[in-house]
């Protein structure tokens, strides 16, 4: 959906959740924005049995100037309601009539959706949401020249992904380095966040903890509160010694909030949390900052602490570790591939930014931080993932082309210089270049996951789950790596 769809219609309501929050807040305060620019009739309210209460909205509200209105009461028929930060028909929204009904939300979908709606469940916030469609509509200006309202962007992002720590979706990333913010004012807010009955629940939830020495975890259970509060325990337990991750949630009425920290390389709080709420919800974050929501429908009478530890058992035992500097594998059972004769995309980053430039490549995948070398590359693969490759294994594998590559993605990969910030649309740069027969691996279909710490990056691992690939280059058996099932399908052909 576009909200330019939306301009045929003149009195326009937005509506949030019952209980509003940052992100209910400011995005909502972002669609008021848009659509008063556009000389709409239009207003911004909230339902439901209480009035906000909370410091730090009240705060948010006042500083940031945000016209929302209380109105449990509201009897009138919009021509356009939109729904935000919420789904129309959802518990915690109160049913209000209208003549057509819009969805803009971020959470997973738990109701039909009416033709109008924009629901993108992989991003951390509505504000996003709402970020994107208004630079879509090339109204960007409408919050460049608007301090307050970026900040409210910022600080919805910031607080439904626990202080951005469970930022996962490029386009967070994006809407962090655009957004023009008062600092002063996020700081302000965030420390008028915790009540002192919070206080007490941190405190006692953290005197209940659970700890489980063979891998090294803690499992804290909470009252229902604000889910910043978990991030809380979760950092101040990881302080512990003895404890490599930890995993604080609660279960309210509506859902199961859980937030995830690690301090160890081996596991990846965001791969954590997404493992958790495999098929019941929706989890990410950072490596080592994370967190999710589980939805009770998805797990019907089961108790969320079962669920949360037979989780971090499976999670555990689901995967070996390999370094692939110190490894070699046993390739006498792998069958021998070559690549199949496609076209790829790939740069020379000294063509980009000057050789030593500090930088990262944002993809779909996650950010690539590399430093620009006078002999690398980055190949574009067929889903926008991006790899880096020296100059001696790409003239093995790939003969150049002088066209450009075209290709379609969800998110073109970026390159931003990390010193000064300059970012390039890295796909500007891209050229065709052809596989060759010369390159070949041994690889094996995974029967169990692995987790790969290759030889160029010993930091970070790469995750292949039971169905994808481990292979290692024939002339390099260090250079040990995992391939997704569907883009090995495409990309290799057995040698016989």
């Amino acid at each position: 959906m576009k909200l330019g769809e939306l301009l045929k219609f003149n009195h326009i309501v937005i509506q949030c959740h019952d209980n509003p929050d940052a992100d209910a807040l400011a995005s909502g305060y972002g669609l008021y924005s848009f659509f008063a620019e556009k000389g709409k009739d239009v207003r911004f309210i909230y339902r439901g049995k209480n009035k906000i209460k909370k410091s730090n909205l009240l705060i948010m509200i006042d500083e940031l100037a945000i016209p929302v209105e209380y109105a449990p009461d509201f009897d009138e028929v919009p021509e356009l309601l939109i729904t935000v930060d919420c789904q129309y028909g959802q518990r915690n929204v109160t049913y209000t009539k209208a003549q057509n009904i819009a969805v803009i939300d971020h959470h997973q979908k738990t109701v039909s959706l009416p033709e109008f709606s924009e629901v993108k469940s992989n991003v951390g916030s509505a504000s996003t949401v709402v970020w994107n469609l208004i630079k879509k509509e090339g109204m960007q200006h409408i919050i460049d020249r608007n301090r307050e309202l970026s900040t409210a962007l910022y600080y919805g992002l910031y607080t439904d992904t626990g202080k951005l720590s469970e930022v996962s979706h490029p386009l967070d990333r994006d809407m962090l380095d655009e957004l023009i913010i008062n600092k002063s004012l996020i700081i302000t807010m965030s420390n008028s966040n915790i009540s002192l009955n919070e206080l007490k629940i941190t405190g006692k939830a953290i005197l209940g903890y659970e700890y489980f020495p063979k891998n090294r975890y803690l499992i804290i259970e909470a009252e229902p509160c604000d889910p910043n509060i978990l991030g809380v325990m979760s950092d101040f337990s990881l302080e512990t010694e003895g404890v490599d991750v930890c995993l604080a949630f609660y279960s309210s009425p509506s859902e199961i909030k859980y937030s995830v920290r690690s301090c160890t390389k081996e596991v990846h709080a965001n791969e954590l949390a997404e493992y958790i709420a495999q098929n019941i919800g929706g989890g990410g974050g950072h490596i080592f900052k994370a967190g999710g929501t589980i939805f009770h429908e998805k797990i019907e009478s089961q108790k969320p602490q079962n669920i949360i530890k037979q989780r971090l058992e499976s999670y555990y035992r689901s995967y070996d570790i390999i370094y692939a500097e110190e490894t070699t594998l046993d390739t006498s059972n792998m069958q021998k591939y070559k690549k199949l004769p496609q076209d790829r995309g790939y740069v020379k980053l000294a063509e980009v930014f000057p050789e030593d430039t500090p930088v990262f490549i944002r993809t779909l995948e996650g950010d690539v931080d590399i430093s620009v070398a006078k002999d690398l590359y980055v190949m574009i693969g067929i889903e926008g993932e991006i790899y880096p490759i020296s100059e001696e294994k790409f003239a093995k594998s790939y003969i150049p082309k002088d066209m450009p590559f075209e290709a379609d993605y969800d998110y073109p990969p970026n390159i931003k210089n990390k010193s000064t910030g300059e970012k390039k649309n890295i796909m500007s740069y891209a050229k065709v270049a052809s596989t060759t027969d010369s390159s070949f691996i041994y690889a094996s279909k995974l029967k169990k996951g692995v987790k790969v710490f290759t030889a160029w990056d010993k930091e970070k691992y790469y995750l292949g789950n039971a169905g994808d690939y481990i292979a290692s280059r024939s002339d390099d058996p260090h250079d040990i790596y995992v391939i997704k099932e569907k883009i090995f399908e495409q990309s290799y052909e057995k040698v016989l």
